[in-house]
C-alpha cells in the first residue's frame, strides 16, 4: 500500500517562503511516488475529549501515515503524535531547535563545541540591568553577542562592544529570555550551513558577508558550495543527534585555526538557498529518509 503523508507549514505567515519547504517535500513526495498534501496549520485544531485527542480539519481527509513539520506549533505537533502518526521531525526536537537556550544546554550535556554561552535569568516584567554580569569579564570580553532565546534567519542576535550598548539591549529586549555568548572573532562574517539528514551531510555552503558580522543569506549575506570536512561532518550529525531531530540545518563557526564550533542547529531550515548554491535538492533525501523510517516502523 502506498503511503500518504502531510507537510504541515504555518498558514498564518507572510510570503511564499514559508510555504516553500513544504512545496519541494510535496514535488519530492511526486517523484518517490508517494502523495504529500500541503496543509496550513491553522486547517488543522488539536481537539481533546475524554475519548482521547484528535484533529479537526477544515477539509476533512483521512488521517496520514506521516506528517512532515514544517513548522514551530509544538501543541499541534504533540496531539498528532499522541495519535500515532510518526511526526518529522518530533515535537521535541522542534522546540528544543528552536529555544537557544535549550539547544546550548543540550550540546553542552554533549560535551560539543559550543561558544561559552550564559543564560540571562527570567524576568517577568521590566528589563535586566547590565550590573546583573558582572561576572561576564571572567568568561569573555567586549565584544560579546547577545542573543534572544527565539528568533530565526539571523534575527534577533546582537554584537555589543560597550557596557553602554549592553545596557540599551538589555532595555530593548525587555523581558524576552536571552543568553550572552563568547564572541568568535575569527568567524566574523563567514559560517558553514550543512544540512544533515539521518546519518549523513547531504549537502554544505560557505556563507560570507563583508559587512556584517552575521553570515546569514537572509541578512546579505554570500554563498558558495563547501566540501566538508570529515571532522565537520560528524559534528553536525553530532548536533543534530544531540536535540533528537531527523534532519536538520546545523550552521558552524570557524575557531582558531579553523576548528568547527556549533552556532545554531535549525530543525525547520529552508532549503532553496543550498539548492541554488549546490544543486543539491535536500527534500529528495528528507522524503527518502522519512519513506524508510515509515516502513520500517510498520514492519
Amino acid at each position: 500500500m502506498t503511503l500518504k503523508g502531510w507537510v504541515i507549514y504555518n498558514g498564518h505567515l507572510p510570503g511564499p517562503k514559508f510555504k516553500d519547504f513544504a512545496e519541494w517535500i510535496r514535488e519530492a513526495g511526486e517523484k518517490q511516488g508517494t502523495d504529500i498534501a500541503i496543509i496550513p496549520n491553522d486547517h488543522l485544531l488539536s481537539f481533546h475529549a475524554e475519548n482521547g485527542p484528535t484533529i479537526l480539519q477544515k477539509e476533512k481527509t483521512n488521517f496520514p501515515d506521516f506528517v512532515l513539520y514544517s513548522d514551530k506549533d509544538i501543541p499541534l505537533a504533540r496531539t498528532i503524535e499522541t495519535m500515532g502518526i510518526p511526526v518529522f521531525n518530533s515535537s521535541h526536537s522542534i522546540e528544543l531547535s528552536d529555544n537557544k537556550i535549550e539547544t546550548y544546554q543540550r550540546l553542552a550535556a554533549h560535551h560539543l563545541p559550543i561558544p561559552r554561552t550564559m543564560v540571562a535569568p527570567k524576568v517577568f516584567s521590566g528589563s535586566l540591568q547590565a550590573e546583573t554580569f558582572l561576572s561576564v569579564p571572567e568568561f569573555f570580553t567586549f565584544p560579546f553577542v547577545v542573543k534572544e532565546a527565539f528568533g530565526s534567519f539571523g534575527e534577533q542576535v546582537y554584537l555589543v562592544h560597550t557596557e553602554e550598548e549592553l545596557q540599551q539591549k538589555l532595555l530593548d529586549i525587555s523581558n524576552r529570555p536571552f543568553i550572552l555568548q563568547e564572541f568568535i572573532e575569527t568567524s566574523y562574517g563567514r559560517d558553514l550551513r550543512l544540512n544533515v539528514v539521518g546519518d549523513q551531510v547531504v549537502a554544505a555552503m560557505e556563507r560570507t558577508s563583508d559587512n556584517d558580522f552575521r553570515a546569514n543569506v537572509s541578512a546579505g549575506g554570500i554563498m558558495k558550495p563547501h566540501t566538508p570536512t570529515a571532522q565537520e561532518k560528524e559534528l553536525a550529525i553530532q548536533a543534530t543527534k544531540a536535540i533528537g531531530a531527523d534532519f536538520a540545518g546545523v550552521d558552524l563557526l570557524f575557531g582558531k585555526d579553523g576548528y568547527p564550533i556549533i552556532c545554531e542547529i535549525n530543525s525547520n531550515a529552508h532549503i532553496r538557498n543550498i539548492f541554488d548554491c549546490t544543486g543539491i535538492n535536500v527534500a529528495d533525501y528528507i522524503v527518502s529518509y522519512v519513506l524508510n523510517q515509515v516502513n520500517r516502523g510498520k514492519k
